[in-house]
């Protein structure tokens, strides 16, 4: 048995199969051959025109079908808008569906004078907002000038006069009545200092002349005598106090004549003023509204008097005309008066206030709230009434009430306008506007994993938002779409005025479109990259005063891209160099192979090689996966771990059980580790350590397996090559190094030139493979092994010895079985400590 406590790496002395030579890959083969010349590119960069949003034909499709439809729920969801150009793109379109649309209309609140508390919404044709407000505000100044002349008119003081002579006349002829009255009773009638009135008795049919004379002549009158005065006194001032009672109904009705006089004057002067008003915007909103003002306006006159000098002198000051008449105002929350077409509104601030509106409070200097219609301010989402809103889900989703409140309007069709309360039990507005009617397409943005978590979790989304605009974020890397390539690097540059790029800085732009998108056949469409590349090269170029942007610019504004994010690559490489993270680039070694893998370091992201190693020893344990039992690994690593198992059982544990204990570990690994593309690596290495043969240890390998053996494509394929390269160069190319990769991945190579340009020269080496099989011939100079007639692998072969192996622990197993257990258990340690298997490159451990 193999003692793998003692892993060495050694110098591999033994002959080796050469590789296939359809597994290695030529220089000719890694170099990218773009679809359109350079002379053409620089053709392309010279057009003139709009550039427009680059391969998304799908989704602008769909928000054309979207603003094409006049339906409730026929909002989108732009999934993948990431950059100012692309919403830019998006908004171009809206508005020119939005300029053939046609314009909507304004909406206001004016005062409800029958429920204040409810203030009406009132919608007129675009435009007629602010003249309303207009017109109210001169009909208020036009009543408050000219109310006071009317009742300073001759006619309307004669009138006047009439009426109070004609009032002091019937009062006149009822207090001649009761005189009267009283004198035929004995009594005459008598008004002191004060104004009281007194009845007197009369003494010979005459006023006595004083006091003492009436006193005289009543002490002479007999005590019935006495009395029946004093009752009929009684009397008269009963009859006294029912005619001041009339005398107060009269002065009464005095006043409401007198105020229905003003009110017929007023009213002669407010009607036309009214009447014209509806004739002019014909709105019957506008002809409740204005009528409920005229009722008003009469019914508080007072309002509206001239205040006599004196009298204001002793007054406070007297708030503006504004202030005092704010019941007549009109609140303009939507103003189309310049809009042409339908309003197209981005809200880059999605808050609940700056979508929903609010209704804002003051404080009076005795600390008390209060709030009334002219404080109602509307929000984007009422602003693209008629039109189109575009906003950020993702923003707002996250602020309070926002995505509560968009759902409640989509579904309803309806906008209540009130202030956001986190604290409803602090709530202070008063107010509940008439909700208004609204409808609009509204366009958010987000990511697809936004969408996906709406849709899926929330009833509503679907409902809401029929239409998903996908943008893609890579397309094919034909002609057109390397000539937009170059028409936008030009249009950028006429633009932010950068020297003018060369077909070769052009194409090495298109290049690295090619390998921002991780496919020689399509580049990114996301061009933010592309502005930002092309930037920086025009950058270096004016560094060196260079007239045009070649390809060397570009080259070095890549370079210098790497140069301020690659510290953690130049540690960790540094620290292989010192020996302090293990990795070895040269020898052979039984159950240990360089996987590679990806970091990202935030921007930037590099390939670095890791030690796996696999062991081998008797047991029933099967695939220990040392990174699991550490939680350590993730479920997909975890899943490749499991293949690994499935494969074993379909190649070699058809005739007999596979019975072992084998674990594999990445090496000096102390953080998380997830993903299936060092699968094969972990395959390759528990093969190796099966089999007892040597792995090439300047070769690594990526890459995922399935359970059939077949090599599948990963991802970062180009960052992992370039790591190992960087990792072999430091330390001297060999001329046997390189990097082994499921041959899927082949048309994701878009690799740095001194990669190509080592490759090509055979310093460095590619191998593309697709089984395991091929693979593990590369690595070791033997065969895989076929099965012959009769089911066996042969002896010599990798995959014989892995059977070989196999066999021979089921059989120490079974062996130890029939012993006592303790006896078994030694058995199974002596066992342990056997020898390996001779032959072709295995060694005795």
């Amino acid at each position: 048995m193999t003692d793998n406590t003692d892993r060495i790496v050694k110098e591999d002395t033994t002959p080796r199969l050469p590789a296939p030579p359809h597994a290695e890959l030529s220089g000719a083969e890694l170099r990218v051959v773009l679809p359109i010349s350079a002379e053409a590119l620089e053709r392309a960069a010279s057009n003139d025109g709009v550039v427009e949003l680059f391969g998304q034909n799908r989704a602008l499709d769909a928000i054309r079908l979207a603003i094409g439809i006049d339906a409730p729920g026929y909002n989108v969801f732009v999934s993948g808008l990431r950059t100012l150009h692309e919403r830019e793109s998006v908004l171009r379109l809206l508005r020119e569906k939005a300029a053939t649309m046609p314009t909507p209309g304004d909406w206001v609140y004016v005062n409800n004078f029958k429920n204040p508390e409810s203030p009406t919404a009132i919608y007129l044709e675009p435009g007629k907002g602010i003249e309303l407000r207009a017109r109210m505000a001169e009909l208020v100044s036009f009543v408050l000038e000219q109310l006071p002349k009317a009742f300073r008119r001759e006619d309307f003081d004669l009138e006047r006069t009439a009426l109070r002579d004609k009032y002091n006349k019937r009062g006149q002829e009822l207090f001649a009545q009761l005189e009267a009255r009283a004198r035929e009773r004995g009594f005459g009638i008598q008004t002191t200092q004060t104004g009281q009135i007194i009845f007197i008795p009369l003494i010979d049919g005459k006023m006595p002349e004083s006091p003492e004379v009436l006193n005289r002549a009543m002490a002479e009158k007999t005590e019935e005598e006495r009395e029946r005065l004093a009752h009929v006194q009684a009397e008269m001032q009963d009859e006294l106090a029912t005619l001041m009672l009339k005398q107060q109904g009269m002065m009464r009705e005095l006043i409401d004549d007198i105020r229905a006089i003003e009110r017929s004057f007023a009213s002669r002067l407010i009607t036309p003023s009214i009447e014209e008003i509806k004739q002019h915007f014909n709105n019957p909103g506008v002809d409740a509204y204005v009528d409920q003002v005229a009722e008003n306006m009469l019914d508080n006159l007072d309002r509206f008097r001239e205040v006599n000098p004196a009298e204001q002198a002793q007054r406070p000051p007297m708030p503006d005309l504004a202030t005092r008449m704010v019941e007549y105002q009109v609140n303009v929350l939507v103003d189309n008066s310049n809009t042409h077409g339908a309003p197209v509104v981005l809200e880059d601030a999605p808050t609940y206030h700056n979508l929903f509106g609010t209704i804002e409070r003051w404080i009076d200097p005795l600390g008390r709230a209060g709030t009334n219609f002219t404080r109602i301010i509307s929000g984007s989402f009422l602003k693209a009434h008629g039109g189109f809103l575009v906003l950020d889900l993702e923003d707002a989703a996250v602020e309070p009430g926002v995505w509560k409140t968009l759902k409640r309007s989509l579904k309803s069709g309806r906008m209540t306008l009130e202030t956001f309360e986190p604290f409803p039990f602090f709530s202070m507005s008063g107010l509940k506007p008439e909700p208004i009617a609204i409808r609009n397409k509204v366009v958010v943005l987000g990511s697809p994993h936004f969408y996906n978590l709406l849709y899926f979790y929330d009833p509503d989304f679907a409902e809401l938002f029929k239409i998903k605009a996908e943008m893609r974020p890579a397309v094919s890397a034909d002609a057109s779409a390397a000539a937009h390539y170059a028409a936008r690097v030009g249009a950028l540059a006429r633009k932010e005025n950068l020297p003018p790029f060369d077909g070769g800085a052009l194409a090495r732009i298109v290049e690295y479109g090619m390998r921002m998108a991780g496919d020689r056949t399509r580049v990114l469409a996301m061009l933010e990259p592309i502005d930002d590349l092309a930037r920086e090269s025009a950058y270096f170029a004016r560094a060196e005063n260079a007239p045009r942007v070649t390809a060397a610019h570009v080259e070095r504004a890549l370079g210098e891209r790497m140069l301020r994010l690659n510290f953690i690559e130049e540690e960790i490489r540094r620290l292989i160099a010192t020996g302090t993270l293990v990795v070895h680039i040269s020898g052979t070694s039984v159950g240990q192979i360089n996987g590679l893998a990806v970091l990202d370091v935030g921007g930037y992201a590099f390939g670095r090689p890791s030690r796996v190693t696999a062991t081998v020893a008797l047991g029933l344990a099967g695939l220990i996966n040392i990174e699991r039992e550490a939680r350590l690994s993730g479920s997909t690593h975890d899943k490749g771990i499991m293949i690994l198992g499935g494969f074993l059982r379909s190649r070699f544990a058809q005739t007999h059980p596979i019975a072992m204990s084998a674990s594999i570990c990445f090496e000096q690994s102390y953080s998380g580790i997830d993903g299936d593309s060092a699968s094969s690596s972990e395959l390759f290495a528990v093969l190796s350590a099966l089999a007892d043969v040597g792995i090439d240890q300047g070769v690594a390998v990526t890459g995922s397996v399935n359970q059939l053996g077949e090599m599948q494509a990963i991802g970062g394929v180009c960052a992992k090559i370039e790591g190992f390269f960087d990792l072999c160069a430091a330390r001297g190319l060999t001329g046997g190094q390189g990097v082994l990769l499921p041959r899927a991945n082949l048309p994701h190579l878009v690799v740095r030139d001194d990669v190509t340009e080592a490759v090509a020269a055979g310093r460095f080496h590619l191998y593309a493979v697709d089984t395991v099989a091929h693979g593990i011939e590369i690595l070791t100079g033997l065969p895989a092994g076929e099965r012959d007639a009769s089911g066996r692998f042969p002896a010599s072969s990798v995959f014989g010895r892995v059977e070989r192996r196999i066999i021979e622990i089921a059989e120490r197993l079974r062996e130890a079985e029939g012993h006592h257990p303790a006896e078994a258990a030694e058995s199974i340690v002596d066992a342990g400590a056997g020898e390996g298997i001779e032959g072709g490159s295995v060694r005795r451990r």
